[in-house]
């Protein structure tokens, strides 16, 4: 009889059992068919369509040796996310943020003329000064991303006169192309302060950025800045670079510039010459930067050579060696490693008082791990 019972209960537990596996088999399945059907409306894919995803994060390893001492540190340099909306055929909007820091670019595009020949822009977005500033940080072959020149004149973080601008600012862009791609324009109306702010004066910064592609693979550009910057330290700091501009004073800022990028299955190589005035400081430098593949194109040997002089009346002139390899393991995502030197380097801050600009040997090792996707 106790037999008897114990298969009942052994039955209904078992049944019960199945029967609440399969109702939530139902139930997840509902969810499912709800789920399809939905990303199956029309509006839905409508609005999929429309929108793309981007994003890449960039972290490694640094060390620094010079006559001060030695440093290392691991970094996260770069995280961002961007979305791209396409409301027309021919207005778009875009946002990107950088988790590791601060939102980046908000703008919107709109094209109008029927082929590629104008499109305008409004808002916070790279400006077209120099080769490289435009070029994303995963597309470069130095892990230092751009060359000393382009860092400082752009505004991308060494000119402690403007502060870490990312190379981008709140305006206007008149661009577009012609001849089937073979010219590109870009002129650039902003406001000179950087990211995230107001204008610190009266004075636009125009920009005119010129593009031309004689043959396949070949980019000749030519830049140009004629502008008015607005010192943005306080409480009696100053530059090491350019001491003489006060806090708070408006100051003439110029640039221009003439560069090349080649690209081939052979090797790939790009340069660029660059000069500045801030008020009466004159700035100047080269570069070269390039990379070959080693039997395959997943191995690459890069190099590049880089001369600036940040002030050609005091002598705070630099050159910079590098050396190393990359392996693309995935699409856009790839291991570097890199020896770095530098024939001077600062002993501070660029803005900290005492610090001094020295002509030593720097030396520097560097490793990233980068990882995209579109």
């Amino acid at each position: 009889m106790k037999k008897n019972r114990f298969f009942v209960k052994a039955t209904l537990a078992v049944a019960l059992a199945i029967f609440s596996s399969t109702a939530a088999m139902g139930q997840e399945t509902a969810k499912a068919d709800s789920t399809k059907s939905f990303l199956e409306k029309k509006w839905v894919k409508e609005l999929i369509s429309r929108i793309k995803l981007h994003g890449y994060a960039q972290a490694g390893y640094s060390y620094n040796h010079n006559a001060i001492g030695t440093t290392n540190t691991f970094e996260l340099k770069r995280v961002l996310f961007w979305a791209e909306a396409r409301i027309t055929d021919r207005w778009s909007f875009l946002f990107m943020h950088d988790f590791s820091s601060v939102v980046q670019e908000y703008y919107t595009d709109f094209r109008i003329t029927r082929n590629k020949a104008l499109t305008v822009r409004v808002g916070q977005f790279k400006n077209g000064l120099s080769l490289e500033n435009p070029l994303s940080p995963t597309s470069m072959e130095a892990i230092d991303v751009y060359s000393e020149g382009v860092t400082y004149l752009t505004g991308c973080g060494s000119d402690p006169l403007m502060g870490v601008q990312y190379g981008r600012d709140l305006g206007l862009s008149l661009y577009g192309e012609t001849n089937n791609g073979k010219f590109r324009y870009e002129l650039d109306v902003m406001n000179g302060q950087g990211i995230n702010r107001k204008d610190g004066n009266n004075f636009k910064d125009f920009i005119l950025r010129l593009e031309y592609r004689p043959v396949n693979g070949l980019n000749l550009v030519a830049t140009g800045q004629i502008g008015r910057g607005h010192n943005i330290l306080t409480d009696g700091k100053i530059s090491v670079y350019n001491p003489t501009i006060q806090n708070g004073q408006d100051y003439k800022r110029n640039r221009w510039t003439l560069g090349f990028d080649y690209k081939s299955k052979a090797f790939n190589a790009h340069g660029e010459y660059l000069e500045g005035i801030d008020g009466e400081v004159v700035s100047r430098g080269g570069y070269l930067t390039g990379s070959v593949p080693l039997g395959t194109p997943k191995v690459e040997f890069v190099g590049s050579y880089d001369y600036f002089n940040y002030n050609t009346t005091l002598g705070l002139d630099q050159h910079k060696a590098i050396a190393g390899l990359q392996y693309w393991f995935y699409k856009k995502c790839r291991l570097q490693v890199q020896y770095v030197y530098k024939s001077a380097y600062l002993t501070g801050k660029a803005s900290e008082p005492g610090t001094e600009f020295v002509h030593g040997a720097n030396h520097g090792l560097m490793c990233q791990l980068q990882v995209r996707f579109n």
